[in-house]
């Protein structure tokens, strides 16, 4: 009977695990299977083994070995989120991936002029976030831009995110303002900023507008601003589903600028950036009046006489546009 001496045998089996690690590590830096890309979502509180189950019955991993002696020996748990695996991409790297939790961002834009109301709406409608907000954030302390965010984001944090995004704003612009600006505090300046971003689209006005409405308030005249009663009749929800109508100027509420004197408690709408500067630098003019053009911006006057030629025209301009 032929023996083997201990040394060949020790020598064998190191061999033979030689060249397992070696197929091992090909493998785990092999790509993957995949013709297109492939989201994968992990979910809070899936272990390393399921998560590499997960992927191997998608196709999306190659070699699972390599990711669980990895985990291991690192002591650190594949992360959860949304992830994107690209076609070829190996292990090694969707393990790299995994670890430091580089999952996709998603973007969230808010446009400028919307109320709370619609802005909550947007957040608790997004896609991929967790949790519903149920009470609604005052007004005007919403910044509007883009936010980015990933999978499993709380929505009452993105609200919040934008929150301290508004404050942070607020107290950087209100810091720098010029020694004579006529409003008093930062409620009055955003509340007007609010009114200015609602009135106008159009870049170049909003300073304009803004200085139509610091001269009104100077003179101790109403503001008599169309968006402040369609907050008012909207319940602060921001929109109607009519036309605004002379009637509704007379509408009681503490908000209707056609019926109190300066400005509402409150704002009437999240401002954007542009507006709470161009507010901040009202254009100096004695304009105390404006109307639609017709083309998107407005025509200015400082009289009653003019402003009421280009009430006219406008009416003219919208009589001709509605006309069957």
């Amino acid at each position: 009977m032929k023996t083997f001496p201990l040394m060949s045998l020790g020598a064998m089996a190191f061999s033979h695990a030689c060249v397992a690690l070696v197929v091992c590590l090909a493998l785990f830096l092999a790509p993957n299977a995949l013709m297109a890309p492939a989201t994968l979502l992990v979910e809070p509180g899936l272990g390393t083994r399921q998560i590499i189950q997960k992927m191997r019955e998608s196709g999306q991993l190659r070699e699972p070995f390599g990711m669980i002696i990895l985990s291991h020996l690192l002591n650190a748990p594949l992360q959860a989120g949304e992830y994107q695996v690209r076609p070829k991409q190996s292990s090694a790297s969707i393990f790299g991936m995994l670890w430091r939790g580089e999952g996709v961002l998603r973007q969230l834009t808010i446009p400028e002029g919307l109320t709370s109301y619609q802005i909550v709406h947007i957040i608790n409608t997004a896609p991929a976030m967790v949790g519903q907000i149920t009470t609604l954030p005052p007004e005007g302390s919403l910044l509007p831009e883009t936010y980015r965010y990933s999978y499993g984001t709380s929505r009452y944090d993105m609200m919040q995110t934008m929150q301290q995004h508004m404050q942070k704003t607020i107290a950087h612009l209100w810091e720098k303002r010029p020694s004579n600006y006529p409003l008093q505090t930062m409620q009055h300046f955003v509340t007007l900023a609010s009114i200015v971003e609602k009135e106008t689209g159009v870049a170049a006005e909003r300073a304009r507008v803004a200085g139509v409405f610091i001269n009104r308030l100077r003179m101790g005249m109403k503001l008599q601003s169309d968006p402040t009663v369609i907050y008012g009749l909207s319940e602060g929800k921001g929109f109607l589903d009519r036309p605004l109508l002379r009637k509704d100027w007379l509408h009681q509420h503490p908000i209707n600028t056609y019926v109190i004197d300066g400005l509402p408690p409150q704002p009437i709408a999240n401002p954007g950036l542009a507006a709470l500067q161009a507010t901040l630098s009202p254009e100096t003019h004695d304009l105390i009046y404006f109307v639609a053009d017709g083309t998107g911006g407005h025509v200015f006057a400082s009289n009653l006489k003019d402003h009421n030629t280009n009430v006219a025209a406008w009416q003219k301009i919208n009589a001709k546009k509605n006309s069957p």
